[in-house]
């Protein structure tokens, strides 16, 4: 679907992939409204946004999204003030750094209501009207680790598992309706979410410099893949070659390698 004329919502564009988003499509949508739970931060970026495109109608909407009083706030304003929305971006999530069992429950429950319910019933609460329309878009931001069960990221790669699950088999039951779904899913991308992750003494890994890959370009091919009604995009070379091959190793061998990589880890830190 083509961005022109279009009205956007993007959750978690305060920061990072987020605010890129924003930026990348200003020039095309006729209307935004962010949403994130920092407003010193949302009120910037749309002075930012203004400034540059003085047409565009931007409004920002301060929602702690692991927070469901205020995700059903969101959702009821949406319908009181009748806003139609033909573009999705369910950008916004949390991560964790550690093992699952020394987690903190508060954590692993808000990375389940950022990452999975509120995408999952913002989609549901926004699809009807595009179906309805015949026109819409939803671009949800996964990620790589989805692809395989990670230690010391369980919940997290979890998380985006079924992001991803859920976006391909919404894919197909949108077939014929004029509404196009796509996944994102970025490998290591240095924001603050590395920040957010990190827990004392676990400092989430970025990988090799060869492995990263700006927002920018998050962003521009995530939202290219959109526009030609991709179903799924691993923007960067390296990163789609490594997902390919990890793709067809089988369980067993993994197992092997994830048990061998956890020995390294407690004989290094022993």
């Amino acid at each position: 679907m083509k961005l022109d004329d279009c009205n956007a919502l993007i959750t978690g564009a305060s920061a990072g992939i987020g605010r890129e988003f924003a930026r990348q499509i200003a020039g095309h949508v006729r209307s935004m409204i962010l949403i994130a739970r920092r407003e010193e931060r949302l009120a910037e970026l749309r002075d930012e946004l203004q400034q540059q495109h003085p047409k565009l109608d931007v409004q920002i909407r301060t929602v702690d999204l692991a927070n469901l009083a205020q995700l059903k706030e969101l959702m009821e304003s949406l319908n009181h003030d009748q806003v139609v929305i033909d573009l999705l971006i369910n950008n916004a999530g949390l991560g964790d750094a550690g093992p699952f069992a020394t987690s903190d429950p508060t954590r692993d429950e808000q990375m389940l209501l950022v990452n999975v319910v509120a995408l999952t019933l913002l989609t549901r609460h926004l699809l009807p009207q595009m179906i309805a329309k015949r026109r819409g878009a939803i671009l949800n931001v996964s990620s790589v680790a989805g692809f395989l069960p990670i230690p010391g990221d369980a919940v997290y790669a979890a998380t985006k598992a079924y992001v991803t699950s859920f976006s391909e088999a919404l894919r197909a039951e949108l077939q014929g309706t004029g509404v196009s779904i796509c996944a994102v899913c970025p490998g290591p991308v240095q924001t603050e979410f590395q920040e957010v992750a990190k827990r004392q003494g676990v400092q989430p890994k970025l990988g090799p410099k060869f492995f990263l890959v700006p927002a920018e370009q998050v962003v521009r091919e995530a939202l290219a893949a959109l526009e030609t009604d991709r179903p799924l995009v691993i923007p960067g070379f390296a990163v789609k070659v490594t997902m390919l091959v990890s793709r067809v190793i089988p369980m067993p061998v993994l197992r092997f390698l994830f048990r061998l990589s956890l020995r390294r880890s407690r004989a290094g830190s022993a």
